[in-house]
């Protein structure tokens, strides 16, 4: 059996009832954190235009949009839901497969939810299948896709969000095997964005979680493809990665699917940048209290090797970012900030706190060292060196990131960070309602009334 055949026998068979409750309440979680981030998002006016652009083409009122009154044809919805719900990089991310798991996989299976008028049992089901689909097709080359410049969240997102989608359409295992077959054609994403400073990377999960509902659309019209779309010849990692032969071994990712739930290791961000800036700057953290920042001399950052081309070169950009987004995806400057104000937040990205000259002074001095961290790449590790004027060092090493399954947010945490995010677009009331109605989303007999009655503001 190929592993597109394997993978839709399984999320098509998944039951709510077999999936441990820990999973459950973990997923309802980080939709919770993703929702969240989307509402940020909108509020701040940040990755609307996938919004407006879904809009315009109008369509079967199928799916609700955030900050959107009505609602738009199911693959639109999601398009739009999932670039805002990205537009702050403030979603989560499984370490291992380096992709961002969530932003992809709940807007799908919200949207699909919705246009099926599915239950929340059936929309959790199909999250946690999905999530167990992007984490093992990332995980059997992780960090390979990174390394040619392909983006994970939307290559191996869009397989997740195919079979989500097949799942509550309703779809039989040879329609989601096809679906999936037909999502390698359509999967893609480059870092190209990283030497531009352009803000193109929220495209890449609403790209995947469209392409994802179409091709399950399609296989449901008898559309084919390819179930060796993973093994064949020019299958996703000879395409992607480059690899040959049995050089990647996705079956194994797959033997135990059911006994291992990847959904758990998915963590959350306490940052809203870049996941390989995580450790390194929770580390700062630790140790800003103790110190002034015009007291500092030298700032050395330590990280994965993997971390250097995405966070902290070219050096030149980083230390004075050009864009919001090209400040997200620096290190210099994100530990400059955190050294400067004693906090990295949503606005620490915002053009206003960007231009702050003793921030950018700062980052000039940050300069990095590559460690060999055992913990990686299971976490996104990371250090600091901090020199002062005065000849004292002080030292910070963080092998597990904060929200990291290691090192843990507790639920109270994440549940403060989605109504931190929320209060920006909803008043107390909306805010309670919608939080309450995510936490009990298995109780909830028609999902189309979670989102459209609470997110236009």
């Amino acid at each position: 059996m190929k592993a597109a055949q394997r993978l839709a026998e399984w999320t098509g068979g998944l039951a709510y009832e077999d999936i441990p409750a820990e999973v459950v309440e973990t997923a309802k979680l980080h939709l919770l954190d993703t929702v969240g981030c989307g509402l940020a998002a909108h509020a701040l006016g940040v990755a609307t235009e996938g919004r407006t652009a879904m809009a315009e083409l109008g369509g079967l009122e199928q799916a609700s949009v955030i900050g959107l009154d009505g609602a738009l044809p199911a693959a639109n919805a999601a398009f739009a839901n999932a670039m805002l719900c990205h537009g702050l990089d403030f979603d989560d991310t499984h370490s291992d497969s380096v992709a961002h798991v969530s932003v992809v996989v709940c807007p799908t299976a919200l949207a699909a939810g919705e246009a099926a008028g599915a239950g929340g049992r059936e929309v959790l089901a199909a999250i946690v299948g999905g999530n167990e689909v992007v984490t093992r097709v990332g995980m059997a080359a992780s960090g390979q896709f990174h390394a040619r410049g392909f983006h994970p969240t939307a290559v191996c997102g869009i397989f997740g969000a195919a079979t989500a989608a097949s799942r509550l359409a309703g779809a039989g295992t040879e329609a989601t095997a096809s679906a999936v077959g037909i999502a390698g054609s359509f999967a893609g994403g480059l870092f190209a964005y990283l030497d531009d400073a352009t803000p193109t990377k929220p495209m890449h999960p609403a790209w995947a979680a469209h392409g994802g509902l179409l091709a399950a659309r399609l296989a449901s019209l008898g559309a084919a493809g390819p179930p060796g779309v993973f093994e064949n010849r020019f299958g996703v990692y000879y395409a992607f990665v480059g690899a040959t032969g049995g050089e990647v071994d996705l079956g194994a990712q797959l033997e135990d699917l059911g006994e291992r739930w990847e959904t758990l290791r998915i963590a959350y961000k306490p940052y809203p940048a870049c996941h390989y800036i995580h450790g390194s700057l929770g580390a700062t953290a630790g140790i800003a209290r103790q110190l002034e920042a015009d007291e500092v001399d030298e700032v050395v950052v330590t990280v994965p090797e993997a971390a250097v081309a995405l966070v902290l070169e070219p050096a030149e950009p980083k230390q004075a970012p050009r864009s919001e987004y090209e400040a997200k995806f620096s290190l210099q400057y994100s530990t400059a900030a955190m050294l400067v104000h004693g906090r990295v937040g949503v606005r620490t990205y915002s053009e206003d706190e960007m231009g702050d000259p003793r921030v950018l002074a700062l980052a000039r001095k940050v300069r990095y060292e590559v460690k060999d961290y055992p913990s990686y790449p299971a976490a996104f590790p990371g250090g600091v060196r901090i020199r002062l004027r005065d000849g004292r060092v002080l030292e910070a090493d963080a092998p597990y990131q904060l929200g990291g399954p290691e090192n843990p947010m507790s639920a109270m945490e994440v549940r403060a960070k989605f109504r931190e995010n929320a209060a920006l677009a909803l008043d107390d009331s909306a805010l309670a309602a919608l939080e309450e109605a995510v936490l009990a989303l298995e109780e909830q007999a028609d999902v189309r009334a979670l989102l459209a009655a609470k997110v236009a503001v």
